[in-house]
């Protein structure tokens, strides 16, 4: 099921979302299928109705709900409220990056009604969490000491980016390790998030229970950082975690001695394509949709090369390419004509890049440099999902500068690499 989540302006308007709820409403009782999917996802009371039920029932005020709850906010309300104050969040955000107690003191003072209102999206959370998400504790214990009441997601933010030292102290102002905790950690590939409830003895499972769900995130998430997901794969095993011995999984783990076993079994190794479902395997709990493992340009059918750019790992690309890897390997091309895309391809469009990585454009200048054909080309189909419009973007016989140069996502495109390819 896709996942609308929208960005809130810098500059917003209250007519702006209003006129998303009425398109929400309009759009459900006309029974869409998108717009019945996107109410079950984010309104507790629909999640398990049928369409009928809710294209009946459901009201302005359901679909307000929904909207709001899309921009990242718990209540139409709350989102109200953030629009109402934009300037006093947008001065709260300042003060709090500034580490100016006195000025965050005033302005809560002021608007009272933001202290439980999100500074900049839900995800950050209001004043005092989102204090823990830039690691200011100095800041944190001032917003607390104005009536803030959100420790607990204060906290799990604070774990989240690994910021132990505020950790601590919110779980010493009655935060707790809530089932499932341990996700946020897996999301981010944080190490010393993961660490400190490792060592806290806190069950390796989501909010439900299931122990997969954790080991599912740490292969699929968003999150490019390398030498935190091998240490959390090597807790895994620790806790008594196995997974099959292939040449994929060692890749995740990051273990080269492996993966230089696996060619001496295999002397094509480095030539090989490797599937979805290798990538992302359903026995250790990943999705079995072919869709939910998040990346930048598509991986189905690619070669260790195409992986070891878009996970970011550059001690296995180099070695790819010290064993031959060719730098013109073309993936899978599927029944519909999907697929046939090199390395530079996934080197131009990258979750990596999105987390900050891959800003020397080393991977492209090497590729580059070896002889990769920046004229071949390919059709590409990417589905794009947590974005305001969730849908495919298809790019029909494209080159690699095309296809980035294209892509609607302007994040993910390794701006610094594409100076290289004119």
């Amino acid at each position: 099921m896709p996942t609308v989540s929208r960005d809130f302006p810098a500059q917003p308007h209250l007519d702006v979302p209003k006129k998303q709820a009425r398109e929400l409403l309009t759009q459900s009782k006309a029974k869409s299928s998108d717009a019945l999917d996107r109410v079950r996802r984010r309104h507790p009371r629909f999640q398990p109705a049928d369409d009928d039920a809710i294209c009946t029932r459901i009201k302005l005020s359901d679909a307000q709900l929904v909207i709001a709850r899309e921009y990242g906010f718990s209540s139409w309300t709350q989102l109200k409220q953030r629009i109402t104050g934009n300037t006093a969040a947008q001065l709260i955000d300042k003060a709090i990056r500034a580490g100016d107690a006195a000025g965050v003191r005033q302005l809560l003072s002021a608007y009272p009604e933001l202290l439980d209102v999100p500074v900049v999206s839900g995800n950050w959370g209001p004043p005092m969490s989102h204090a823990a998400n830039l690691g200011r504790l100095d800041m944190v214990k001032t917003i607390a000491t104005l009536g803030a009441k959100d420790f607990q997601h204060a906290f799990d933010r604070a774990l989240l980016h690994g910021d132990i030292d505020i950790a601590r102290w919110l779980l010493e102002q009655g935060a707790t390790l809530t089932p499932g905790i341990i996700m946020g950690s897996c999301e981010t590939l944080n190490e010393r998030g993961f660490g400190f409830l490792d060592d806290a003895g806190v069950p390796l499972t989501d909010e439900k229970g299931d122990r997969l769900a954790p080991l599912a995130m740490v292969l699929e998430t968003y999150s490019r950082h390398p030498e935190g997901k091998h240490a959390i794969l090597q807790r895994f095993r620790a806790r008594g975690y196995e997974w099959p011995d292939t040449p994929v999984m060692a890749f995740h783990c990051g273990d080269l001695d492996r993966l230089k076993a696996h060619l001496q079994s295999d002397s094509q190794l480095v030539h090989r394509r490797f599937g979805y479902r290798e990538i992302y395997p359903p026995i250790l709990g990943c999705a079995d949709d072919l869709r939910s493992g998040l990346h930048g340009t598509p991986i189905d059918g690619t070669t260790l090369l195409h992986l070891s750019i878009d996970f970011d790992e550059r001690e296995i690309f180099d070695w790819l390419l010290e064993k031959g890897a060719d730098v013109n390997a073309a993936a899978t091309i599927d029944g519909e004509g999907f697929g046939g895309h090199t390395p530079l391809f996934s080197a131009l469009v990258s979750v990596a890049y999105t987390n900050g990585r891959q800003r020397d454009a080393y991977m492209v200048r090497r590729l580059l440099a070896l002889g990769a054909d920046i004229q071949v080309r390919a059709s590409l189909r990417k589905f794009l999902d947590w974005v305001d419009e969730p849908r495919w973007h298809i790019a029909k016989n494209v080159t690699p500068v095309e296809w980035a140069t294209g892509f609607p996502e302007k994040r993910w495109v390794n701006q610094e690499a594409l100076t290289y390819t004119s």
